[in-house]
């Protein structure tokens, strides 16, 4: 399952010649999990609230084309890897209006307990990432 997340480019999201600053695509694709996981039916906070986090062990991006100043933005995201303990989220990051590829990336997570023990991904989130992500 593959979800979009759709946005307008922030000025201060950019540099002084209105094109995005390659830090906010990490950003973009922490906004795009989070929305995956609340189109699953099992927002973030409720990962929380069960005692866990998805700490990030690794981020990589590979940038094509920049993105400019108001230029609408589509955020895809989708599982990619999913194991006992950790799961990679992929994104493909296009400009709306003519789809073109800007950003391509991923991030990998480990599940950990709120005092940073290595944890299983709670079965319930598992099977749900195993059938829908």
């Amino acid at each position: 399952m593959i979800t979009t997340t759709r946005f307008r480019v922030r000025y201060a999201e950019t540099d002084a010649m209105g094109i995005v600053h390659h830090s906010s695509y990490i950003v973009w694709f922490e906004e795009g999990r989070s929305n995956h996981m609340r189109v699953l039916g099992f927002p973030y906070s409720r990962v929380e609230r069960m005692g866990y986090y998805f700490t990030v062990v690794e981020v990589h991006a590979r940038y094509l084309v920049p993105a400019r100043y108001d230029e609408e933005i589509l955020v895809e995201t989708w599982v990619s890897e999913l194991k006992s303990r950790g799961l990679t989220f992929s994104y493909r990051v296009r400009r709306a209006d003519d789809g073109t590829l800007l950003v391509e990336g991923y991030s990998r997570h480990i599940c950990i307990t709120h005092d940073g023990r290595p944890a299983r991904i709670p079965s319930e989130l598992r099977a749900l990432l195993a059938r829908g992500g």
